[in-house]
């Protein structure tokens, strides 16, 4: 469309400061003209990760200063292009990782973000593996480099980053032990996986039964005092991937100190002599070399959406909310009650 004349009204959720997910607020503006080399995606998804739950307590490490819009991922349509950007790109469908600004009815992107979704796969189903899918992917494949006949473990396995990982490594020959709360049990074991109760005092000793020469990989989003119990549950040879602090993440203090302790116990292990590796995966590593992060998220997401639209991986969709109720949503993913991602819609009237 001509960008002259071009006018969109924005509805978007906005996180004003530390607040509980009621105190989201709802606002609407003129959304800009979208520069040289960036379009104006329509959101037809967008989603609840563990990144948002933090934010609103002020704990995400290196988020923006409030107030700010969330909103770590989109899948959406093209509907208007800027400067020396493709005009066929209107009417398409994309997924892209934003880290802020997804929870909203339009948004400005960069061409270079838009990673294109196959058809017949709907946005739904395409949100739950987009940061969720990349994360899985790179922490299974390029992170723990984990090999077809391993044994890893995925603490909780009914997650969104969890479920997508549990699959992805079936898929790839692996035996997984996943945890999750009793309630969870068959729906991780029909991901394919062992399950375990994490609310057991004997989790570890449980899993230890399950592999008594120990486990390949272990991917541990909680940390805190339980990850020494994860790098003990490896073998020699093993690999622990941790990539959160959900342990720490209602505690008060500098949002950045888990995770600076966090690298350097982890840094730590990486010293004995046992052959062991110990990893935080960062999905922003390698941002300063922007071409080539933007070339390997392309590659990995493809791979994972390719996937799905060919039936390996099953969609966990926990709920679905209108964007306009992003705070039951918001509230809904962190009650610890769902399997799989909450998922925001736009709104009916849309």
């Amino acid at each position: 469309m001509n960008v002259s004349a071009f006018t969109t009204t924005a509805t978007e959720i906005l996180l004003p400061g530390k607040v509980e997910p009621s105190g989201l607020e709802v606002r609407v503006r003129e959304l800009p003209a979208p520069d040289e080399g960036k379009v104006v995606l329509r959101m037809d998804a967008t989603g609840v990760s563990f990144a948002e739950q933090q934010m609103r307590r002020g704990k995400y490490f290196d988020q923006p200063p409030f107030p700010f819009v969330p909103g770590y991922d989109v899948v959406g349509t093209v509907t208007a292009v800027g400067s020396k950007a493709d005009a066929a790109l209107i009417g398409r469908r994309f997924a892209a990782v934003t880290k802020v600004g997804g929870w909203a009815s339009h948004l400005l992107i960069d061409t270079a973000d838009l990673v294109a979704v196959p058809d017949g796969v709907d946005a739904a189903s395409a949100e739950t593996v987009v940061v969720n899918g990349i994360t899985a992917w790179q922490m299974l494949h390029r992170t723990a480099k984990v090999r077809s006949g391993a044994t890893i473990v995925v603490l909780g396995a009914n997650g969104g980053v969890g479920s997508t990982l549990v699959q992805l490594a079936r898929y790839a020959g692996i035996t997984v032990i996943g945890t999750a709360s009793a309630r969870h049990h068959e729906v991780v074991r029909e991901l394919g996986a062992i399950p375990v109760d994490y609310r057991h005092p004997d989790m570890y000793e449980r899993i230890r039964e399950i592999a008594p020469d120990g486990v390949d990989a272990v991917f541990d989003h909680v940390g805190g005092s339980g990850l020494k119990e994860s790098w003990q549950l490896l073998r020699r040879g093993g690999t622990l991937v941790s990539y959160g602090t959900a342990a720490t993440k209602n505690e008060d203090g500098n949002s950045q100190l888990p995770v600076l302790q966090l690298f350097s116990r982890l840094a730590s292990w990486n010293y004995l002599p046992n052959g062991k590796g110990a990893h935080f995966y960062n999905f922003w590593a390698g941002k300063r070399r922007l071409d080539a992060f933007r070339s390997r998220l392309r590659e990995d997401l493809t791979q994972v959406l390719r996937l799905l639209a060919d039936g390996v991986l099953t969609p966990q969709i926990a709920a679905q909310f209108p964007l306009t109720e992003a705070a039951a949503a918001l509230a809904l993913a962190e009650s610890r009650t769902v399997a799989g991602k909450v998922v925001i819609v736009p709104d009916p009237h849309r």
